[in-house]
């Protein structure tokens, strides 16, 4: 929902900066994602929030989220401390969890490869794009 990558324009990744960014809480919403974040709200479609986030970063992303007026989620799943894995294993892993509890995964929206590859992809995913940085 965030273009968290503004931080990181003309300089290489650094996941230092880019924590601190995060605990600004003032990472602005891209508009046209928040346009279909309201609508799937409109339809009925109870969305999930899979991010690469820590469980530490929680109140303040919930908080950034609650000020770029987005809100009525189902969950938010934050990376829980200790995981060692890949990024496609999380994410895969995670949305295993949510098809084992019964839910269906109509869709799945992500800025990296991470974010659709590895099975459940959903019934529909969608890659934007982000010139900025790349996780594997």
């Amino acid at each position: 929902m965030m273009p968290e990558y503004d931080l990181a324009v003309a300089t290489p990744f650094n996941a230092t900066s880019f924590n601190a960014y995060v605990l600004e809480g003032s990472a602005p919403a891209l508009p046209e994602t928040k346009r279909l974040y309201n609508k799937l709200r409109s339809v009925g479609i109870k969305p999930v929030f899979l991010t690469g986030r820590t469980e530490d970063q929680r109140a303040i992303t919930i908080t950034n989220l609650r000020r770029q007026g987005i809100s009525g989620w189902m969950n938010l799943l934050l990376k829980q401390p200790g995981f060692k894995g890949s990024a496609v294993t999380y994410k895969s892993g995670e949305r295993q969890k949510l098809q084992d509890a019964g839910y269906i995964i109509v869709g799945n929206i992500g800025d990296q490869w991470s974010d659709i590859l590895g099975a459940p992809e959903g019934a529909r995913t969608f890659k934007l794009p982000d010139p900025m940085y790349y996780i594997g």
